[in-house]
């Protein structure tokens, strides 16, 4: 196993920040979603404790998967992908990364605005990032939830869009990205990104 990616597949730090980081958006979804519903008292506020504190964890781990993807190559994409599959996929990329940042700032300029400190797991605590703001709080919080069901819905098409490489293309796209090593289908071609 490669640490780096190839031409053919990504290597194993590339599939670790990204099943990483899928991981801690489907579990803040899952705490987020619930905590909402929830009654005031100490179980709402330490699942808010969680959430916050996962919330900066994959913030993190976004900025170093970025900082990685900058020096890491790309695997290309196969030769049968027309140019506006090509040009779909580096947008709804790009799309990702930017509400993978805009999802947890939002939240984290929400807290702040509000006045709450942000411990990280009860090791340190984080500093606010924004001044304590009653309409900066509320469009912090509209931007947090309007930026995370946009998120999920992309999340839902990437999945349908690698399932769909996989199952009906018979392309390595989502083979590659497996956690597992896999015998990958190969195309005839494939194609550098650009």
């Amino acid at each position: 196993m490669n640490w780096r990616s190839t031409a053919q597949n990504w290597g194993v730090l590339a599939k670790c920040f990204h099943w990483l980081v899928a991981a801690g958006i489907f579990g803040l979804a899952g705490i987020g979603l619930y905590m909402v519903g929830m009654p005031l008292g100490l179980a709402k506020l330490k699942l808010y404790l969680l959430h916050k504190a996962l919330g900066v964890s994959v913030l993190a781990l976004v900025i170093l998967r970025l900082l990685w993807r900058a020096f890491d190559r790309h695997p290309d994409y196969p030769e049968a992908m027309s140019n506006w599959q090509v040009r779909a996929a580096q947008a709804s990329h790009a799309l990702l990364y930017v509400l993978l940042v805009a999802v947890p700032v939002s939240g984290w300029i929400y807290n702040s605005a509000s006045g709450f400190p942000l411990p990280w797991f009860g090791l340190l605590h984080l500093p606010a990032i924004a001044p304590v703001s009653v309409p900066l709080a509320h469009v912090a919080l509209a931007t947090h939830k309007i930026s995370f069901w946009i998120l999920a819905a992309l999340v839902l098409l990437h999945a349908a869009a690698a399932v769909d490489h996989h199952v009906r293309h018979r392309d390595p796209v989502l083979s590659r990205m497996l956690p597992w090593p896999t015998a990958t289908p190969r195309s005839k071609r494939s194609r550098g990104l650009p």
